[in-house]
């Protein structure tokens, strides 16, 4: 068969909805200046679907810093990769921040998050060693261990029982191959919230031989009395043995960095595959690190502020009677039951009549039945937004309980007749 011809037959799990579904609910484009307020087909909604914890994307520091590395550097150097003709001072000068702030010895800056993690799993092991990881890792995760030719066992989310029942597996196995173990998991987990289980799985450490990989994507700048990292927040930074962020979270730029002792650093700097063969980040880029980096150490109030928003968005969903699942940080889902064609007519209602924006998230990432509207808060928020919100939240409930939204696929070309003027909320705005 023709690959074209076997892709018109099957476009893929989500693709199979991109004829209804791209530039609205898949692939829509929010325009002006990143805020929590931006613009949607025309008209302002109220966002709750950007990953920008801190505010730092828009912070007047920021900005401005941002532009002057621009004009002091453009966008292209340095050119080539970091081993070839890309290294510069100011790598080196994060990396060592960045090392000082997770509290390890080493550190290397990656030119992408995403790339950064599936070559890391891809350069830590080999045949001979078996990885053991968390059902509901990230997809950079399971890119990652595509690549690994050696086994590979996955242990129920976050249950400490199937992870020690899967490490004993390990053990017997890598005792016959002379390997080594890896467990991998994520310190907060990006869809549901909830955090992984650090403490367990350092007190595994106890019983079993294996290094632990953590990928702190949402709990960099977030989580711990600092804002360094989940292993913070549990006291258990010591036992993660190879730490990675990415900057596309709290630091609202691109890149990402791995820390771990001198010896593994140097071994990934000279091994990663994405980055000897890929440019090295930009340094305005690079520099913008160092800033964000900075702020984040020297200025408190933004994570503060963060979880003020945090903490009366989740309080008030509660209390309104939604389901926010099992969440431990910032992210903030919401989990109701209905079809999918509901869904469509939800999120339009959500859209169009509330002016409120945040993501959907459907099968195959939740049950069939399900669908998840992640709200993501941030320092820029404010209580009104939260106030607001939850009411929204509240009647949007009340029509699903009610069965109110038609069975049949919401058209968003045109106005919806059967929400009547009386339930919009746009004086708000």
């Amino acid at each position: 068969m023709d690959i074209f011809d076997k892709i018109k037959l099957n476009r893929g799990a989500l693709g199979q909805y991109s004829d209804l579904a791209h530039g609205y609910f898949m692939f829509p484009k929010l325009e002006g200046e990143i805020a929590s307020r931006m613009r949607f087909r025309g008209k302002e909604v109220l966002t709750w679907s950007l990953n920008n914890y801190l505010g730092l994307a828009n912070n007047p520091e920021v900005r401005a810093a941002d532009a002057e590395y621009a004009r002091q550097y453009g966008l292209a150097y340095p050119m080539g990769a970091r081993m070839m003709s890309g290294q510069t001072t100011n790598h080196e000068r994060f990396e060592k921040m960045a090392a000082e702030f997770e509290m390890k010895e080493d550190a290397y800056l990656l030119n992408y998050g995403y790339q950064g993690m599936v070559s890391i799993i891809n350069c830590l092991v080999d045949r001979h060693d078996v990885i053991v990881y968390d059902s509901e890792s990230h997809a950079c995760i399971m890119d990652g261990l595509r690549l690994h030719f050696g086994k590979r066992f996955v242990y129920a989310h976050n249950d400490m029982e199937s992870c020690e029942k899967q490490l004993q597996r390990a053990t017997k196995l890598v005792a016959e191959s002379g390997g080594g173990i890896l467990v991998i998991t994520e310190g907060v987990f990006g869809m549901a919230g909830d955090l992984g289980k650090l403490d367990g799985i350092a007190e595994l450490k106890k019983k079993y031989n294996f290094r632990l990989l953590v990928d702190d994507a949402h709990g960099f700048g977030t989580m711990g009395a600092n804002g360094r990292v989940t292993g913070e927040h549990f006291g258990v930074q010591d036992d993660i043995d190879v730490y990675f962020a990415t900057f596309a979270k709290s630091m609202a730029g691109i890149g990402g960095f791995v820390a771990s002792t001198k010896g593994v650093v140097n071994y990934l700097r000279y091994n990663l595959r994405s980055q000897i063969y890929a440019k090295a980040l930009p340094m305005a880029m690079t520099l913008g690190a160092i800033k964000r980096l900075e702020l984040i150490q020297t200025q408190p109030e933004h994570r503060e502020k963060l979880w003020t928003i945090v903490g009366a968005l989740q309080k008030g969903l509660k209390e309104a009677g939604l389901d926010l699942g099992r969440t431990e940080s910032p992210v903030t889902p919401v989990f109701f039951k209905c079809e999918l064609t509901q869904v469509t007519q939800l999120v339009y209602d959500l859209r169009e009549n509330f002016n409120i924006f945040c993501s959907v998230v459907i099968y195959p990432v939740v049950p069939k039945d399900v669908v998840m509207l992640r709200l993501i808060p941030t320092a820029v928020h404010s209580l009104e937004d939260v106030e607001y919100t939850i009411n929204a939240f509240r009647q949007i409930k009340r029509k699903i309980d009610n069965d109110e939204y038609p069975r049949e696929m919401a058209d968003f070309t045109k106005y919806n007749k059967y929400i009547t003027a009386g339930s919009c909320l746009n004086s708000h705005f």
